[in-house]
């Protein structure tokens, strides 16, 4: 038999199951996609059968094409999403995802019970986002009395597949965090706000660190997965703090960047950033003692294609990505004087402010379409930079290496600008693609006592490409940096008046 870990991933838009060696080699990879709903404006939701059903086929497909011995079971899974169950079990409406954003109105309610965004800061160290679970609950207590009367316990997404695979019903510290009702500095549920909001406390799971086993495959789990009864699975961990470590980013000293859709900058972190003005998400990290910070923007990817498909009549003529950044590259760093501030769809961090506004400044008549394609892919940049101040306050002094993710990291034009503005070493690394069921799978690896623990993750995830910053070329940066660093401010008033102005046209 071929001993492996088994990592899956349960996402908004397919499950991922993965077999990884006991030398961190990932040996097979398999998807299996699914749909979500969104039955109103704002809203998302998805039947947790899916979930099930796609988990039991991608795991099925992999124990089919050789003969696996699954050494242990780590989960991973979107995060926040609300899965309701009664009193027989069963799950009482379709889950609320991540991305609902139906409870803003619920949100402020519970920030206002707690005293404003100070206490609320002080009782759980995060503010209440629209897509925590914690305001789901407080729409699903508002808006479906006779429903959540019948709800006896509340589940994220990959609890709900432990739940199915093991009868146990708990949860770990970094996908607790997500609720917005968990205290992160002392990992624990935070009754006090629960009392605040009136939620009872049963109705949340037991809640364990995230690479304790958490139960063992039950005979109901081999049926329906296929895994042998008594294989242990531990507790994993939300989706956006497990690929972390799936990057390599284990130990504090280390930044992750994302570049897809939205951006993302994530570290670890010795103790939890004090949060002020709720500007970045504090979680638990998976491993005990430590902790996870990310800023999450949601203009990035987004920006560029924004960009390429402005200046295209139809498909014909729309750019390619290679196409951009080779125009990109013929214009030298800093764009003469153009700065991009990328706030295209308002913004969330460094700037929690949905009336920002995206502008070029600094257009002189000099400039020419190339020097606009630039300076997007570096306007994404300074964003990135901007976060990673929040997210590690010594990083503009530090320079830390930057392990690069995301869909831009296919990119070396801007992982070569990553190195530049930061000012930093970048790499990606091995494995890093298959996000958060690599991660679970390491962190099966350290619960089933394989790997000792954070030091053996390293060698998982080798180095495949760096990239080193330009001495000269990160001169220009710094200084643009610093012009852009205060255009949000310069740029409030006017963007503020625009949206009212928007506001009243509609």
């Amino acid at each position: 038999m071929k001993a492996a870990f088994l990592g899956i991933d349960i996402g908004t838009s397919s499950c991922k199951a993965l077999m990884m060696a006991p030398d961190g080699a990932v040996l097979e990879t398999e998807t299996v996609a699914y749909p979500y709903d969104q039955p109103q404006e704002g809203w998302s939701e998805q039947d947790p059968a899916l979930w099930i059903d796609g988990a039991a086929r991608a795991i099925g497909s992999l124990l089919a094409r050789d003969d696996y011995q699954v050494l242990c079971v780590g989960l991973s899974g979107q995060m926040h999403g609300m899965t309701a169950l009664d009193a027989r079990d069963q799950v009482i409406r379709p889950a609320i995802l991540w991305n609902d954003q139906r409870n803003s109105v619920e949100c402020d309610e519970i920030t206002a019970l707690a005293g404003g965004l100070d206490g609320l800061i002080g009782l759980v160290n995060n503010p209440m986002l629209p897509g925590f679970t914690g305001g789901k609950i407080r729409w699903f207590q508002k808006h479906e009395p006779a429903l959540f009367e019948r709800a006896k316990i509340i589940l994220n997404p990959k609890d709900y597949l432990r739940f199915r695979m093991t009868g146990e019903k708990s949860t770990e510290v970094s996908d607790a965090s997500g609720t917005g009702l968990f205290d992160v500095a002392n990992r624990r549920w935070s009754r006090e706000l629960l009392g605040l909001i009136g939620v009872d406390a049963d109705l949340l799971p037991d809640c364990l660190e995230s690479p304790e086993v958490s139960g063992r495959v039950s005979p109901q789990g081999q049926e329906i997965f296929g895994i042998p009864a008594g294989t242990p699975v531990i507790g994993g961990g939300g989706d956006a703090v497990i690929q972390t470590l799936g990057s390599g980013i284990a130990a504090p000293g280390l930044l992750q960047t994302t570049i897809g859709t939205a951006g993302i900058v994530a570290t670890a972190l010795d103790a939890p950033l004090p949060n002020s003005a709720g500007r970045v998400q504090v979680s638990c990290n998976v491993f005990p003692d430590l902790w996870h910070c990310m800023g999450v923007s949601l203009n990035a990817g987004s920006a560029l294609s924004w960009w390429r498909q402005s200046h295209a009549e139809d498909d014909a003529t729309l750019l390619s990505f290679d196409d951009l950044s080779a125009q990109a590259g013929t214009v030298s760093p800093g764009c003469d004087g153009l700065v991009f501030v990328p706030y295209l769809m308002g913004e969330r961090c460094p700037w929690p402010d949905p009336a920002a506004r995206g502008s070029f400044v600094g257009l002189r008549s000099h400039h020419r379409l190339a020097h606009f394609h630039r300076s997007v892919f570096e306007g994404v940049v300074f964003s990135l930079r901007d976060m990673a101040c929040l997210v590690d306050p010594g990083t503009s002094e530090a320079s830390p290496v930057i392990h690069a993710s995301g869909g831009g990291a296919s990119s070396a034009f801007w992982n070569q600008l990553q190195a530049d503005i930061f000012g930093s070493e970048v790499v990606t690394t091995r494995n890093a693609a298959h996000g958060g069921a690599f991660g679970a799978a390491m962190l099966a690896a350290i619960g089933a006592g394989h790997w000792t623990g954070i030091e053996d993750v390293p060698p998982a995830c080798s180095v495949e490409n760096q990239w080193m910053p330009d001495a000269e070329t990160r001169g220009t940066f710094d200084r643009l940096f610093a012009i852009y660093r205060d255009l949000y401010g310069a740029l409030k008033t006017a963007n503020d008046a625009l949206s009212d102005m928007s506001q009243e046209r509609s």
